[in-house]
């Protein structure tokens, strides 16, 4: 087995979350950069580490492979610039909403983007 200094990236540099599955009656644990990875646990922290242990097997199986790798998201820059297409209805409205709030369209979208679902139906 490869040590952690002869990988590209580390398991822990990736993005787990881990969640409970009714179905299965066990704990799931998924990294986002690899989507058709989980793994089980009877709990949270099992399920983490068996899907810690996956990434790991699979990272050296892409390296004995000469096989690209996933970028861990902790390692990917970000400009903070993002360009949306929407409807014209809807940049109208949003400019409106923003001009009745007193704020940029700008500051009104990443107000409306850090609100909860629910609260954002109630700022419509």
């Amino acid at each position: 087995m490869r040590s952690n200094q002869e990988l590209h990236y580390r398991p822990e540099d990736y993005q787990y979350s881990v969640g409970w599955s009714e179905e299965d009656q066990a704990y799931i644990g998924r990294v986002a950069e690899f989507p058709s990875l989980a793994a089980h646990g009877d709990s949270q922290a099992q399920a983490l580490e068996e899907i810690n242990e996956v990434v790991r097997a699979v990272l050296e199986d892409l390296i004995e492979e000469g096989e690209a790798i996933p970028e861990p998201f902790s390692k990917r820059s970000y400009s903070g610039k993002l360009n949306v297409r929407m409807p014209e209805a809807m940049h109208r409205r949003l400019a409106i909403e923003a001009a009745e709030q007193h704020v940029s369209l700008n500051q009104w979208i990443n107000t409306k983007l850090a609100l909860p679902a629910s609260l954002a139906e109630v700022c419509k």
